[in-house]
């Protein structure tokens, strides 16, 4: 039997691509800490590029099947997969004085117009990829309605202090800022655009957000001054659109897309929220339309991100503070937000790999 060598196990590795990214680990430099003992046992690390990464065992897989094939004096593989989430920060030329510079990606969870389960949605997708094992920050940047002390619980809950800067609240595994953190309850703001957008700049400039991989805006609805302020002072990774079937909510997305493509953010995709209610037969009530975020997508050239039925128990668990996917892990509509958390992720992946390049 010959001594196996790193030389013989790299080249192995450099024969499996990353499905997504279209290149091999090795030039990816996606392998770390290969070691080998005098049996010719073998082990090494697989970084992924995400956590949320959905061909993890198909990767680690091709990585035992490429050894066995091409190194056959090999004795035991052991294959262990972590995970470094890439920064956006090269697709927008950041620089080092940049807001958020800790912050790898950041993303704008968004709508056309109120009443389409945008925050919920944002709140689901925060908890989803701290779940994966992502470090996750959530900014509630709708200033008039704010809703993510009520979806998280929170209600009397007061940020602290810390050198000047306001050190963001946490639970489930997510940072959390909100406006609703700072006033009463019963207090409306009745502040003009100016005040809204220098409140919002300080969410960004002076929170301890620290190192995060996502940081989660969720929009106010529509196309005004907040998100203009965010879109141009925050290199955004990408935007997330949430929208109903029906037309009238469509007509209103479309304004939401145009915004973002004339600010130059990636649109990462539409997610199709309340697209059906399933009936205890299990026949699909199609309340608001059928198939029109699809179609929507499909006509803008914009990545489907699934359709997410209605449940009660979304709304329950919004009163409630516990965010759906935890209360209901199992559920359909769980396992599809799920779905559409981890596809948001992958395309950051993408992007940040070959930002040049467009999403397929």
């Amino acid at each position: 039997m010959s001594t196996v060598t790193e030389a013989q196990i790299i080249e192995a590795l450099s024969l499996v691509q990353e499905p997504d990214l279209k290149k091999d680990l090795v030039t990816l430099a996606m392998i770390e800490d290969i070691t080998l003992d005098s049996d010719n046992n073998i082990s090494f690390t697989v970084v992924l590029t995400t956590p949320a990464c959905p061909m993890k065992e198909q990767i680690k897989q091709s990585c035992i099947d490429s050894i066995r094939s091409h190194v056959p004096d090999a004795a035991a593989i052991e294959v262990k997969m972590t995970s470094k989430v890439t920064s956006s920060c090269g697709h927008h030329h950041c620089n080092h004085e940049r807001p958020l510079k800790q912050v790898k990606n950041i993303i704008a969870v968004a709508s056309g117009k109120g009443g389409v389960g945008k925050s919920t949605f944002a709140v689901n997708l925060a908890v989803s990829l701290a779940k994966s094992g992502a470090k996750v920050g959530l900014i509630d940047a709708d200033l008039y309605g704010p809703s993510i002390p009520t979806m998280f619980g929170m209600l009397n809950a007061k940020p602290e202090m810390l050198d000047k800067n306001l050190v963001p609240l946490e639970k489930f595994g997510v940072k959390l800022m909100s406006i609703g953190f700072l006033v009463e309850a019963e207090t409306a703001l009745i502040w003009r655009g100016p005040m809204a957008s220098s409140a919002i700049k300080q969410f960004i400039t002076e929170v301890e957000w620290k190192e995060l991989d996502y940081l989660i805006f969720d929009f106010p609805p529509g196309t005004g001054d907040i998100q203009l302020t965010i879109a141009q002072t925050i290199p955004l990774s990408g935007a997330v659109i949430v929208t109903t079937p029906q037309d009238v909510a469509l007509a209103d997305v479309s304004k939401a897309v145009s915004m973002f493509r004339k600010v130059n953010v990636p649109v990462l995709g539409l997610v199709e929220n309340m697209s059906y209610y399933e009936l205890p037969d299990g026949t699909k009530d199609f309340i608001f339309g059928h198939h029109g975020g699809e179609i929507f997508a499909r006509t803008q050239g914009i990545p489907f991100l699934g359709e997410i039925p209605i449940d009660r128990a979304v709304r329950e668990g919004g009163d409630i503070g516990t965010p759906y996917v935890l209360g209901h892990p199992d559920s359909a509509t769980s396992k599809a937000i799920y779905r559409a958390s981890m596809e948001i992720a992958r395309r950051i992946s993408i992007t940040n790999a070959a930002p040049s390049e467009e999403l397929s």
